[in-house]
C-alpha cells in the first residue's frame, strides 16, 4: 500500500507515527548528524592504515548500545525494535558525553562514533522514512557499522586459525 501522492515506496503510516518519526528525526539532525557527518567524512579523507581505527570505535559503539548488553537481541524484541533500543542508547551516549564538554579529538571521536552507530540504527528502523538527507546519511553510516563488523568478523576468524 501507498499513501496519497507517496513515491510507492511508502507504508500508509498513521498520523501519531508519522509525528514520532519527524520529532526523532529532528532530534537526530540536531544532537547526532554534525556528529556522525563529521565522522564520516574524517573515515572517508583516512588512509587505509588508520582506517581500523574507525572500524573499533563503530564495533565498541554498537555492542555497548545493544539492548540488555548482550551480543544478541532478546527474542521477543523485532529487528526494529532492537534498532530503536540501539540507537537510544547510542543518543544517550552522545548527550551524556556531549554534556561533559571535554573537547579533546579522543573525546569527540568516540562521541562521533556513538553519534554515527545511532544514525545507523534509527536508519534501520524506519525513522527516516520521510527524510531523505536523514536517510543517505543513515545509509552511510549502516555501510560504515557494516564494514566495521566484518572486519572485526575477519580479525577474529583469522585469529583463531
Amino acid at each position: 500500500m501507498t499513501g496519497r501522492g507517496g513515491s510507492g515506496s511508502e507504508m500508509v503510516i498513521g498520523s501519531s507515527e508519522r509525528r514520532e518519526r519527524r520529532r526523532k528525526a529532528r532530534l537526530d539532525r540536531k544532537h547526532l548528524e554534525p556528529r556522525a557527518r563529521r565522522f564520516l567524512k574524517i573515515y572517508l579523507n583516512a588512509d587505509e592504515t588508520r582506517k581500523p581505527e574507525f572500524y573499533q570505535a563503530v564495533q565498541e559503539a554498537s555492542e555497548q548500545c545493544r539492548p540488555s548488553g548482550s551480543s544478541l537481541p532478546p527474542l521477543e524484541m523485532e529487528d526494529a525494535q532492537v534498532a530503536e533500543a540501539a540507537s537510544s542508547a547510542a543518543m544517550q551516549i552522545v548527550l551524556e558525553r556531549s554534556a561533559l564538554n571535554k573537547s579533546d579529538r579522543n573525546s569527540d571521536f568516540v562521541t562521533d562514533a556513538c553519534a554515527t552507530v545511532a544514525v545507523a540504527y534509527h536508519r534501520a528502523a524506519g525513522v527516516y522514512i520521510m527524510d531523505k538527507e536523514m536517510q543517505e546519511l543513515g545509509t552511510a553510516a549502516v555501510h560504515l557499522l557494516t564494514i566495521a563488523t566484518s572486519y572485526r568478523t575477519r580479525l577474529t576468524n583469522e585469529g583463531a586459525s
